[in-house]
């Protein structure tokens, strides 16, 4: 158990053991099989048929090697959310690459943060680019880690699914996706024309901004175009997870 306090705490510890933890049934039940190192299930939970059920969905012998029962009282102790549902993994991390996001797509998607601070923010953008299409998320190495038990709340199950590939430099990236035909946009007040007046139907990334500081100035002039999401009133810019939501439904309509 003082194995999990760590993994939820620390994301040192998370990358050390390339593992994470996700919490509650639909996290369990979303969970890639083959990617389950181990399920701790609290006293009162593995009891009822609900939990007999969901581990026999995922081909899981209770009891078994993968499976260890734990005192409610020491689930509760170590669990992250105010009312533990008594199920709780250790999944196995995914490497991703460049080349998995982009490989065999006519027109790559991604989406590409630079010190996004927010775990509601990442957990929400890689679950609307789930829904909109989006092919990889590329993240400068100061951003909130993916793994942080807040965004994969946030993300509802899209954690397993979306390629996440973190940069020591994101400009270093820029040349192959160049190469690869991909379009970049970077989301700025400066921008010269609204986001919905360009054409998304190639290879396309978006750049998003830290919550408080937006882009810095060096990657934005690295962009190929500057776009703006027009406003009214006296707001001056939105929501990180919301520009991105309005950006990627904009790239799904058109290729519609």
């Amino acid at each position: 158990m003082k194995r999990i306090a760590q993994l939820l705490k620390k994301a040192k510890a998370r990358r050390e053991e390339q593992v994470f933890v996700v919490e509650g049934i639909k996290m369990f039940r979303e969970a890639p099989r083959e990617r389950i190192e181990k399920i701790y299930l609290a006293e009162s939970f593995a009891g009822k048929e609900e939990c007999r059920k969901i581990l026999r969905e995922k081909g899981i012998q209770e009891p078994g090697p993968l499976t260890e029962l734990v005192e409610d009282k020491v689930f509760k102790s170590v669990s992250d959310t105010v009312t533990p549902q008594g199920v709780l993994c250790l999944i196995r991390m995914e490497r991703y690459t460049l080349g998995d996001m982009t490989k065999g797509e006519e027109a790559p998607f991604l989406m590409v943060l630079e010190d996004l601070q927010d775990p509601g923010n990442l957990g929400t953008i890689l679950r609307t680019g789930e829904g909109a299409g989006v092919t990889g998320i590329l993240m400068s190495k100061n951003s909130v880690d993916v793994f942080n038990p807040k965004v994969i709340r946030s993300t509802m199950g899209s954690v397993y699914r979306m390629p996440v590939l973190y940069t020591d430099s994101i400009e270093a990236l820029l040349p192959q996706l160049k190469q690869l035909g991909i379009q970049t946009y970077a989301a700025h007040l400066q921008g010269k024309n609204s986001y919905d007046e360009e054409d998304y139907r190639k290879g396309t990334a978006f750049f998003i901004g830290n919550e408080g500081n937006g882009l810095t100035d060096r990657l934005t002039s690295q962009a190929d175009c500057l776009i703006r999401i027009p406003m009214k009133g006296q707001v001056e810019s939105l929501n990180a997870a919301m520009a991105s939501g309005i950006l990627m439904y904009e790239v799904l309509r058109q290729r519609k």
